[in-house]
């Protein structure tokens, strides 16, 4: 044999005849399967980094890190309101790190200790059919209080607060009107419960269940209707309650635990970018982008002719679990 050769045997037997391993990671991923696909694909092109992602609602997302402390199946939690990862810092699953580009995020929509940062916002609506709306006598849902009229029986989707981020910004949203007194606002969600079609565990379901005629209106973020719009369902409108709404700050965070902390830090930095929060509205996402540098798309909602509640995101996360588990106990179980 000659010793080329021989050299080579060595080299595979020192390393028990495995292939090299690869540079990639895994993202756990909370808003659309479009969006997660085309951000995970971009990164990777853009970087040489391969990239694979779950499709998780922030419920879902924070349990299945949760369990998986200990050996975690994820690099990236990307996407999904950042009260849940309020709640994952709180637990010590996130991995503290500060981007080059935290310099250009809007100030106050990211962690002061650099473990999460927010990477788009968006505003709770309503996503009425038209069509179905009328069949019920109804116009378009303009207030939370047209939301509770009997004629709404079993016409509203919406998801569960424990599985769902959209759900609990719902919830939040009447803490804030309700000077955040739980009983209040737990109040207005037990009088909504007959209007409920069912809880589901996905916020974005609601929008597709508007589209699709399963329910006459839904309780979502804006730019999820609108993505369902785009989609070729011409009743669908999307309106604001006039009383005042809340906003998601999507979040986006290095995991404790990360199998490969280095791939999983260069993705929060190109997340951040400028170059990545443009691509959105490449698959009808029209969320609000948080780098400074990227103008809202003309299809995101306006802050500015929105009325908002406040939204502390600390504060709103801190609360979650009380809250939840309240939800989960008087009103209705979590979906299975």
């Amino acid at each position: 044999m000659r010793p080329s050769a021989i050299a080579l045997v060595a080299v595979l037997l020192a390393g028990g005849c495995s292939a090299p391993k690869r540079d990639k990671i895994t993202v756990a991923c909370g808003a659309s399967e479009r969006w997660c696909a085309m951000m995970v694909k971009r990164f990777s092109d853009a970087t040489g980094v391969e990239a694979d992602f779950v499709r998780l609602s922030s419920g879902e997302a924070l349990e299945r890190i949760k369990a998986a402390r200990a050996r975690q199946e994820f690099d990236v939690w990307h996407g999904g309101p950042a009260d849940s990862y309020v709640a994952a810092k709180s637990q010590g699953l996130l991995e503290p790190y500060k981007s080059d580009m935290a310099g250009e995020i809007r100030q106050g929509w990211a962690d002061r200790e650099h473990t999460w940062s927010g990477i788009y916002a968006g505003v709770l609506a309503f996503c009425n059919n038209t069509k179905k709306l009328a069949e019920r006598g109804l116009r378009p849902i303009r207030s939370w209080q047209e939301l509770l009229d009997e004629r709404l029986r079993g016409g509203v989707a919406i998801a569960h607060p424990a599985t769902s981020g959209t759900a609990y910004t719902a919830l939040w949203t009447h803490m804030e009107l309700n000077g955040r007194d739980p009983d209040a606002a737990l109040g207005y969600m037990r009088r909504l419960h007959p209007n409920v079609l069912r809880y589901n565990s996905s916020g974005s379901a609601a929008a597709v269940q508007a589209a699709k005629e399963e329910a006459a209106v839904g309780v979502v973020f804006s730019h999820d209707c609108v993505a369902a719009q785009e989609q070729g369902y011409p009743h669908l409108q999307v309106t604001f309650p006039q009383e005042g709404t809340g906003y998601e700050l999507g979040g986006l965070a290095v995991l404790a635990g990360a199998h490969n902390p280095g791939g999983a830090r260069r993705y929060v930095d190109w997340a951040l970018s400028g170059a990545s929060q443009r691509l959105g509205p490449l698959v009808q996402f029209y969320a609000l982008p948080t780098n400074t540098k990227v103008p809202a798309h003309s299809k995101a909602a306006d802050p500015a002719v929105t009325k908002l509640v406040p939204y502390d995101v600390a504060v709103a996360g801190g609360a979650k679990p009380t809250l939840v588990g309240r939800f989960g106990a008087e009103i209705a179980r979590p979906p299975l």
